[in-house]
């Protein structure tokens, strides 16, 4: 029988903003997970950073990540002894009660015609489950420690330097990177990049050549990515994926969001119709478990939520902002770019005379957020505003004063 060796990419989804020291103690213990076993145990690993919930690491971050696997490698046992669990009644009942689940699940995406026909399925489900963990953190039945449980911490000398614990970009670099692109497309054989686009857009279009010697042509001739990426645009369009939030149940819980639907339904009352929230996120930011939640907790509350999914350029926020007629516009970016995007979106509205509260989210440093809310930015949340309701409040007497301070203007 051959084993299947895979490769494991510890997910962030459990790092905290608060007291982020205590990452590192979440790291280890999820890298014992998927090592300890040996019939189990993935034969490469990649951890995250104890601070991704706040910036971008820097190498001295990445490099303790590492450090971790090296020395449960090198400086421990744990590799010269056969599976530690083979045996364990514990283990093997819990490993049936994972097979029996996924053996469900799979039931269900063969039911809906496989696995590409049920996408929207699947990612519907996946909402849900982050929706139910986001529930369980609010409401204190799972611990998160310095999150909802210990709070009170003494100050941290890992965030008390100058860069705040986390690596900020130089914009010199951006510059540099830039010039250097212009500088090689101004360089190249042009005539030679059209023709090995042109004839990269040829193969896609038939059915049955292979893309790869084209592209391989192109990347010779001095084609850059996006410009082979754009080339297949043209020929298969853009491809949107299922956000999962219009596909999501409703919310289990209603008692607790009494509250908060009952102040959405007054404003709407106020404002003269349902308040009405888009959720965008501009750039390449492929992580959007925050602004799916976001959108999923604002629709149980009661309010409309225009959400489009990831990578959307400021431009198509803006559009869709003026096409929709929305109230309140919420940005989420995890990407380190919020003080080029959020502005621009801002800039663009205002171009466009649109007069809503915009507020963002994501990965953003205090100073950041200081600076965005200079830009225009009505309010920043981060991964230590963890409350989805408190957020909801928030939001919605934005949307409040603003409608108020629009009906004094023309008063």
């Amino acid at each position: 029988m051959l084993r299947f060796h895979c490769r494991v990419q510890v997910n962030s989804t459990r790092s905290a903003e608060a007291q982020p020291e205590g990452n590192i103690q979440r790291i280890v213990v999820e890298a014992l997970a998927v090592t300890l076993a040996r019939d189990a145990r993935a034969r490469a690993l990649q951890l995250p950073a104890w601070n991704e919930a706040m910036g971008l690491p820097r190498p001295w971050d990445q490099q303790w990540s590492l450090r971790i696997q090296q020395v449960l490698a090198f400086e421990t046992d744990m590799l010269e002894y056969p599976d530690i669990f083979e045996g364990s009644v514990v283990m093997e009942g819990l490993v049936e009660e994972l097979m029996s689940g996924a053996r469900d699940e799979m039931a269900v995406v063969a039911e809906k015609g496989g696995a590409v026909e049920a996408v929207p399925y699947m990612k519907a489900r996946l909402v849900e489950s982050h929706r139910e963990r986001f529930a369980r953190i609010e409401n204190g039945e799972q611990t998160v420690v310095g999150l909802n449980k210990y709070e009170t911490t003494e100050d941290s000398p890992l965030t008390a330097s100058a860069d705040g614990g986390i690596m900020k970009p130089d914009p010199q670099v951006e510059k540099e990177r830039i010039d250097a692109l212009e500088n090689w497309r101004s360089e190249r054989d042009q005539a030679a990049v059209d023709a090995a686009l042109a004839e990269v857009a040829r193969v896609a279009g038939t059915d049955n050549e292979n893309i790869m010697p084209a592209t391989i042509a192109a990347a010779r001739a001095g084609a850059t990515t996006g410009e082979w990426a754009a080339t297949l645009r043209e020929v298969f369009g853009a491809y949107r994926g299922p956000t999962g939030v219009g596909g999501a149940a409703p919310a289990g819980d209603r008692d607790a969001l009494t509250e908060a639907r009952n102040r959405v339904n007054e404003v709407s009352e106020m404002i003269g119709h349902r308040v009405r929230l888009l959720v965008g996120k501009p750039g390449l930011d492929g992580h959007s478990n925050g602004s799916e939640q976001i959108a999923l907790r604002a629709r149980d509350v009661g309010m409309e939520v225009v959400y489009q999914g990831i990578r959307l350029t400021p431009e198509q926020i803006v559009e869709s902002a003026v096409q929709e007629d929305v109230d309140l516009i919420g940005l989420s970016i995890l990407s380190g770019s919020h003080l080029e995007l959020i502005p621009e979106v801002v800039r663009l509205l205002k171009e466009e005379g649109v007069d809503v509260p915009v507020v963002a989210g994501g990965i953003i440093p205090p100073e950041d957020a200081t600076r965005l809310k200079e830009a225009g930015v009505a309010g920043v949340f981060t991964p230590k505003d963890f409350d989805m309701n408190e957020i909801m409040a928030e939001f919605v007497e934005l949307v409040a004063a603003n409608h108020e301070k629009s009906a004094a203007a023309t008063a």
